[in-house]
């Protein structure tokens, strides 16, 4: 027999084996893929946002600047563990680097976000190994009542029929600072500490140590949201990859 035809119908076999979903046990097939995941604040898609498309205030999708469009992604709010799976409905809509995503209103209210600061930690996921759903909220028969439920802490303002969300009456220190990337020898650091010195005005740059392996490039910290963004733009000019920003808790 043609070892293509062999190969081709081994190949036809796995696929048929896969499932997605393991219907006795109630649970999605997923895994964390390594190559995507990152830490920073979301832009919360409210009507006072201009020029950004919209989102449905109850969905539960996401835009996202490098992901593909239907791309599943675990979003988490680290301040109080809360999280859900999302899906991406665009990659196409601009909006500022800062942000690692556009997200619903429905969204900020499930994880409890502060709109002042809406730190949310992403992760890439795949259909190849097991996540529980019933405990991210992706099942289409939840994704149906969430959508269609009352969405909790949005006030509306009588004078221009915007609804926005609660903003929170507390006191809060506010420290965050941008990780560039981690090297494995302290050699490499400094050589990146010393690229980002000669090709910009960034100052506050700092190694952590973090094994004896490991070492950290950091730019901070900040004590404002506006100074953080500043530093985060100028950054973004040299094209790295996949710059995060880190709470200092």
């Amino acid at each position: 027999m043609n070892y293509r035809i062999i190969i081709l119908l081994i190949f036809v076999l796995l696929i048929s084996c896969d499932k997605s979903l393991n219907k006795s046990t109630n649970t999605l097939e997923f895994d964390i893929k390594e190559k995507y995941s990152n830490s920073g604040f979301a832009l919360i898609n409210t009507n006072q946002l201009i020029n950004i498309k919209k989102l449905d205030e109850r969905s539960l999708n996401i835009f996202h600047k490098s992901l593909k469009r239907k791309s599943i992604v675990k979003i988490t709010n680290p301040k109080n563990g809360k999280y859900l799976l999302t899906e991406v409905k665009s990659s196409r809509v601009k909006f500022s680097n800062f942000y690692n995503s556009v997200l619903s209103m429905r969204i900020a209210e499930e994880l409890e976000l502060d709109p002042n600061e809406p730190f949310v930690e992403l992760v890439l996921l795949s259909k190849n190994s097991t996540f529980v759903a019933k405990k991210a909220k992706m099942f289409e028969e939840e994704k149906s009542v969430a959508e269609k439920a009352p969405v909790d802490g949005i006030q509306i303002n009588d004078l221009n029929n915007k609804k926005t969300l609660k903003i929170k009456d507390q006191d809060k220190f506010f420290s965050y600072s941008i990780k560039v990337a981690d090297f494995y020898y302290k050699d490499s650091a400094e050589t990146m500490i010393k690229r980002i010195k000669d090709t910009s005005l960034i100052k506050k740059l700092n190694i952590i140590k973090l094994s004896e392996t490991k070492y950290r490039v950091l730019i901070g910290p900040f004590n404002d949201i506006k100074s953080l963004k500043n530093s985060f733009e100028k950054m973004d000019t040299l094209n790295f990859e996949n710059l995060e920003i880190l709470d200092n808790v």
